[in-house]
């Protein structure tokens, strides 16, 4: 069974507290043919437990990477999903069940999307899907949504549904394994596509979807253009980048349009320049 479209999800980690946890996550993801896996700034790791709960999936552990902050764990991907409990809070990114936000993941990751003809190579081969698991005790904070495009939970009883974070991962996994793998997409149509849910990416050099290194310095040069023009009090910013991020995050920016707004960026760079120097 073809699982090359899988190699394209990374399971994010964050400040994972309980090393086994981080064990047992190697081991759910390699059982679903998953096998990227970031942490960020565990709070033990690498650790002798997290080596005994990974079983036969230590392959997965010795590739994982290591790293500081969010920021860099996603900074090459083209869209983010982070996994929350909260489904009765107020979010400012869609919030979708585990099976719609797979549906979503299924549309936009098409085989020929990711393959090496023309100009997709390039642009879309590397590139990465990820979902975030937030921290056992808290999940993820306001700052770290922000680094999201869209959010994921995982439907239970509402009396008690609280998850264990291997538990969390494997469920996703599952998920991912069953709607991205070929029989399933050849048997039956994704939900995405009974849904309307809108697949904006074509696969076209000019609609490549834009990696999170780039949206974050598209973030910095506006926060920088707007605060040199005076839109941005630096004194009282309140809360100006974090409306515009959920504005561009709601408009879902491709790589073509996010180079077009960095073009106006420049543009108004410049004029401020000249007009100084006059």
């Amino acid at each position: 069974m073809p699982l090359s479209r899988l190699n394209h999800i990374r399971i994010v980690l964050l400040q994972t507290y309980h090393p086994g946890n981080i064990g047992a996550v190697a081991r759910a993801m390699k059982t679903m043919g998953l096998f990227d896996l970031v942490l960020v700034a565990p709070k033990k790791y690498p650790d002798e437990e997290a080596t005994n709960r990974a079983a036969g999936a230590v392959d997965v552990l010795e590739a994982a990477r290591v790293v500081s902050s969010l920021e860099e764990a996603v900074a090459d991907c083209v869209q983010v999903f982070g996994t929350t409990a909260r489904t009765q809070r107020t979010f400012s990114r869609p919030l979708l069940d585990c099976e719609k936000a797979v549906n979503w993941i299924a549309a936009n990751t098409k085989d020929d999307l990711y393959d090496s003809k023309e100009d997709n190579a390039e642009n879309n081969s590397n590139k990465k899907i990820a979902i975030v698991f937030g921290r056992e005790r808290m999940g993820l904070t306001q700052a770290d949504i922000e680094q999201c495009q869209q959010l994921l939970y995982i439907e239970g009883n509402p009396e008690y549904d609280v998850l264990n974070m291997a538990s969390a991962v494997q469920i996703v996994c599952y998920e991912l394994f069953r709607q991205l793998t070929s029989s399933v997409l050849a048997s039956e149509k994704t939900q995405a596509e009974k849904d309307d849910i809108v697949i904006k990416h074509s696969g076209s050099k000019s609609d490549a979807m834009v990696s999170q290194d780039d949206l974050q310095r598209f973030y910095q040069h506006l926060e920088s253009t707007l605060s040199s023009t005076g839109f941005i009090n630096e004194k009282h910013p309140g809360d100006v980048m974090a409306k515009f991020r959920q504005l561009f995050t709601k408009a879902d920016l491709n790589a073509k349009e996010v180079s077009m707004l960095r073009g106006v960026l420049g543009s108004v760079d410049w004029q401020m320049k000249n007009n100084k120097s006059q």
